[in-house]
């Protein structure tokens, strides 16, 4: 199915301060209006591009891998225990403000440490930076599901609303891997081109301009509602909010373990496949390899929504986990580059029912108006598991070799299946 399917499939939706709206020719794209998904897909880019424009910066700027390793790795600690904070905020203030105002600092924390990393200042301060810039990061890809998440169930007849939250999470979830794949991709181009800072600076410029008009469309108004047709709360309210602590049930955190794993398939794939083009001679190749694990993951995250009804939730990630896990041990395994690619194709066609589904079961679960804070729970938990991935793995590759590196992903995709077989159990309980 196309992304054009995907993104005009029939819905009974409105706008997001109308009331219920009985044609059910109106689609989520009417609702949300034309700009919505390219701003929201542009928006999301400098988050993909952090922590491998960072780790670029610091090696090229520093000419450590072992300070730019440790750098990425801060990028993503900061992400991981601020950002759900930040998802907190939103939910309590309304992403506007939230988006406006990380925006704002994020950019200026981008070149400041494309300054600092070019200055006299300490190794120390170039870490502290970058858990600002980490923290800070504005939530584009949880705050855009929150937003349509909230769309679909305040809008569609509850009979209605499973299909399409699959084909909408679908479409998100492709929009996530392609700009994963796309942001290395990006970053190598800019600082071939134009030098190590060059990335730094266009991720500064594209979150002032791309994030702020996400964060002033309309959409951003949008908030969940508990039953169907019913007028959404304010986003500030309070008294509708579910205890926090609700957040750390074993439901909600087997879901964060599932997304911190496929996270570090995304790091020790990466940096494998660097450590791989860097022994043939060719390390600007890398990003080539990486693309055809998203090439399998973008197919298969589309494809989702035709998967049938009896095909479960929890059935659907432990047979994504499992099909990625053997993707991992082809490549761990593999002898040539041909075998190589086979390998990460068919990973990829694991990664995206796995990040669709867990997606689709963080939806469920959201406890009441937390939904923002548990979607940036979870895209937090990917940037964490590619830092520490990228740093560990390098590491790896230079103290013992690559092929230590190539058997990395395989132990990224097994936590994912336990995550996908604890998941199995807490489901059946």
């Amino acid at each position: 199915m196309s992304t054009t399917q995907t993104l005009t499939a029939t819905t009974q939706v409105t706008g997001p301060e109308s009331t219920p709206d009985t044609n059910h020719r109106t689609t989520v794209l009417q609702a949300v209006g034309r700009t919505y998904f390219p701003l929201a897909f542009v928006a999301r880019l400098p988050f993909a591009m952090m922590v491998v424009g960072v780790l670029t910066l610091v090696v090229a700027g520093r000419d450590s891998l072992t300070l730019g390793g440790a750098t990425s790795g801060m990028v993503g600690l900061g992400g991981a225990a601020i950002g759900p904070l930040v998802g907190a905020w939103a939910d309590r203030a309304g992403q506007r403000r939230v988006l406006l105002a990380t925006a704002v600092v994020h950019s200026l924390l981008l070149l400041g440490l494309t300054a600092a990393v070019y200055s006299t200042a300490s190794d120390a301060a170039v870490l502290a930076i970058a858990f600002a810039i980490g923290a800070s990061a504005p939530q584009v890809p949880p705050m855009s599901r929150s937003r349509l998440v909230a769309i679909i169930r305040t809008r569609l007849p509850v009979a209605r609303q499973q299909r399409t939250l699959s084909r909408t999470m679908s479409y998100e979830s492709a929009a996530d891997e392609i700009v994963f794949v796309v942001g290395p991709f990006v970053v190598g181009v800019l600082a071939a081109a134009f030098g190590p800072t060059a990335p730094m600076i266009a991720a500064a410029g594209l979150t002032a301009v791309a994030v702020g008009a996400f964060a002033l469309h309309a959409t951003s108004r949008t908030t969940a509602a508990p039953a169907t047709g019913a007028t959404a709360p304010a986003a500030h309210s309070t008294g509708s909010q579910a205890p926090v602590q609700e957040l750390w049930h074993r439901r909600v955190l087997v879901l964060v373990a599932g997304f911190v794993g496929i996270g570090l398939f995304f790091g020790a794939t990466l940096t494998a496949m660097s450590a791989v083009t860097g022994d043939a001679g060719h390390s600007e190749r890398a990003g080539l390899l990486y693309g055809f694990m998203g090439i399998g993951s973008v197919v298969s995250a589309l494809a989702v929504s035709a998967f049938p009804a009896r095909f479960s939730l929890r059935a659907r990630w432990l047979t994504a986990a499992v099909l990625q896990l053997a993707g991992a041990v082809v490549v761990a395994t593999s002898d040539s580059t041909g075998v190589l690619i086979v390998g990460l194709l068919v990973a990829g066609l694991g990664i995206g029912p796995s990040l669709v589904t867990i997606y689709s079961l963080g939806s469920e679960r959201s406890p009441r108006g937390r939904g923002t804070t548990l979607m940036t729970m979870l895209g937090s938990s990917v940037i964490l598991g590619q830092s520490a991935a990228s740093a560990a793995t390098g590491a790896l590759a230079d103290t013992v070799g690559t092929g230590a590196a190539l058997a990395t992903p395989a132990v990224a995709g097994g936590v994912v299946l336990v995550a996908a077989v604890a998941n199995w159990r807490l489901a059946d309980r």
